[in-house]
């Protein structure tokens, strides 16, 4: 191979995927001996992580892939798919507008609890006591990131976020076997009872927090965990945008026709015209 032969081929380096004529493999493995033998949970972990997964852990990964799929037309991402769909986008079109509006606000707390889960963790493995690092890195996270806990409170499942409890009974279940640590799940119930005492009232941990006590039990970093609510979300967002395509409505907004907006600037238009 020549020297410009070698710049070429150098330019991207990965460790995910070698492939020539006839042949295909991820992580090593050939395609063909994974296709029918491996879930697409598996092959999730398997590109993003490197290894494959036990079926302990699989099965726990697949459970936070499963809650998170969809929470209605009242979710941004998935009326955004909706919208755009009555303007004539595809489902590609659909799906790339819909992810785009998971950012820090909406789908970005899961990315966020991993992080507070770990600073209580750290904190611990240092020799202080889990409520004290609790309450610590509270503190902390507000004064440097702002008043919202990312993963708990919830507009609308109070007292409690349904899906949460029944990932944290999975993580317990695999806690019991040796899957996993266990340890996250209890950051994530001292988190939910410090806030339930400061607030006086029932903080649901909410589907970002669950999520978050799987991914980081499993050792995924903060920022997968934003990109797997983001592939976990995207199954909702696609069965949305399909039905609203056959639905055929056209140039749907956000509200019905007859609603208006409320208008603050000079020379209102009188209510009623």
């Amino acid at each position: 191979m020549t020297d410009q032969g070698r710049e070429v081929s150098n330019w991207w380096s990965t460790e995910i995927i070698d492939m020539a004529p006839g042949q295909i493999r991820m992580r090593g493995r050939p395609i063909e001996d994974m296709i029918g033998a491996v879930t697409f949970p598996q092959m999730i972990w398997l590109m993003t992580r490197g290894d494959m997964p036990t079926d302990e852990q699989a099965k726990l990964f697949e459970a936070a892939l499963v809650a998170a799929v969809d929470h209605g037309p009242q979710a941004p991402s998935i009326a955004t798919a909706r919208m755009a769909v009555s303007c004539g986008l595809g489902l590609n079109g659909a799906l790339a507008s819909a992810v785009n509006m998971l950012d820090d606000v909406h789908g970005g707390a899961g990315e966020q609890a991993v992080e507070l889960y770990c600073w209580i963790d750290d904190a611990v493995q240092m020799g202080q006591e889990l409520p004290q690092a609790t309450q610590d890195m509270i503190d902390k996270w507000q004064s440097e990131r702002g008043v919202f806990v990312p993963g708990f409170g919830h507009r609308f499942h109070k007292p409690e976020d349904p899906r949460a409890p029944r990932l944290l009974s999975l993580v317990d279940a695999a806690s019991e076997t040796g899957a996993v640590s266990g340890r996250f799940a209890t950051i994530g119930r001292s988190l939910q009872s410090t806030l339930n005492a400061s607030k006086g009232k029932p903080v649901p941990m909410n589907i970002d927090g669950a999520t978050a006590v799987i991914y980081a039990e499993l050792g995924f970093a903060g920022p997968l965990a934003r990109g797997l609510f983001c592939l976990s979300r995207s199954v909702g967002i696609i069965a949305h945008a399909w039905e609203q395509m056959n639905q055929g409505e056209r140039n749907k907004g956000p509200t019905p026709p007859g609603y208006r907006w409320t208008y603050r600037g000079v020379n209102p238009i009188p209510d009623g015209n």
